[in-house]
Formats: structure tokens, C-alpha cells, sequence
């Protein structure tokens, strides 16, 4: 069953992220000031890694509502597609080539335990998770069984061919 969209958007009218993962319903408040800054940090870097063979456009969105084979709803705080999605007024249907979080204060289960696996088993193939407090980045991939950690700033090859700075 497709949730209701104008619910999710009368509660982000009044200042609440709604998403709803594999039937799971989650609100959080609108973010700060910080968490901005850090994503469109990040969103400037993002970019075709020089001399790639591969033909991904690099496109960016940053919290857009994506609909997933299952129903579910999600507004990643970015996602990285290798087209221009086709919608514009409506959910995007085109799965992300990777999904970028930045952990809001409150929020750190939903983005570091609830996120990776539903995206994994979507089929995104790059979840990359960063902590603007703490400054570590957690990267996950399908084929691997824990997460790998760094520090930032580190850069970033993503399967797609594009490249991020975190």
C-alpha cells in the first residue's frame, strides 16, 4: 500500500522530516543550520572522477522524497544518481547510485542502524554516514560485512564513477 503523500507533506510543513522505511514510520525535526552547511559541503564536491570510463552524469538531490520498490519513502540528505531523475513534482522512482547522511543530534539510530541495510537491500550501492561532531565517516557496500571507518576529510571513489569529499 502507497502511503498517503500529502500527510508527509502537511507534517513537513509543519517542520518535520516524515519517512517511512519497509513499514517503519520515523519523524525528526527539521535540521539545523550545521547539518546544512555539512551537505552542501559535500554536494560542491561531488563530481565525475577525472579520467572515469564510466558515464555517470554525477546528478545530486538533497532531501527529496524516493520511493522505493517496496513503498517505502525516503529523503536521503543526498543521493547521487547517474541521470536526471524524471520526476520533478512527484516522488523520484529512480533507485540512488549512492545515499550520503548526515547524522543529525537525536537521530544517530535511524541513520546508522535503521538507513544501511534498507538501502543495501534496495540496491544502492554506496551509503556513506557522517557524524559532522565527531567527524567519522562510515562507508557501507553490499559486499562487505562491517562498514569501514575513516576521519574526514577523505575523498571518496563511489562504484558509480563519481567522486565525493567528506
Amino acid at each position: 500500500m502507497q502511503p498517503d503523500l500529502s500527510t508527509f507533506i502537511k507534517l513537513d510543513e509543519l517542520g518535520f522530516k516524515v519517512e517511512l522505511t519497509a513499514g517503519l514510520t520515523t519523524l525528526e525535526l527539521s535540521p539545523m543550520a550545521g547539518h546544512q552547511d555539512a551537505i552542501d559541503a559535500i554536494r560542491s564536491s561531488i563530481r565525475l572522477i577525472q579520467g572515469s570510463s564510466l558515464t555517470c552524469a554525477c546528478v545530486h538531490k538533497s532531501d527529496v522524497y524516493i520511493r522505493f520498490t517496496d513503498g517505502s519513502l525516503k529523503r536521503p540528505d543526498i543521493s547521487v544518481f547517474c541521470r536526471q531523475p524524471d520526476e520533478v513534482w512527484t516522488p523520484i522512482t529512480l533507485l540512488p547510485e549512492a545515499v550520503i547522511e548526515v547524522i543529525s543530534e537525536g537521530y544517530e539510530s535511524k541513520d546508522l542502524e535503521l538507513n544501511p541495510p534498507f538501502y543495501l537491500s534496495n540496491g544502492v550501492k554506496d551509503i556513506l554516514i557522517f557524524d559532522p561532531r565527531s567527524k567519522i565517516i562510515l562507508h557501507h557496500r553490499k559486499e562487505w560485512t562491517e562498514p569501514k571507518q575513516f576521519s574526514s576529510p577523505v575523498r571518496f571513489e563511489l562504484e558509480c564513477g563519481c567522486e565525493v569529499t567528506i
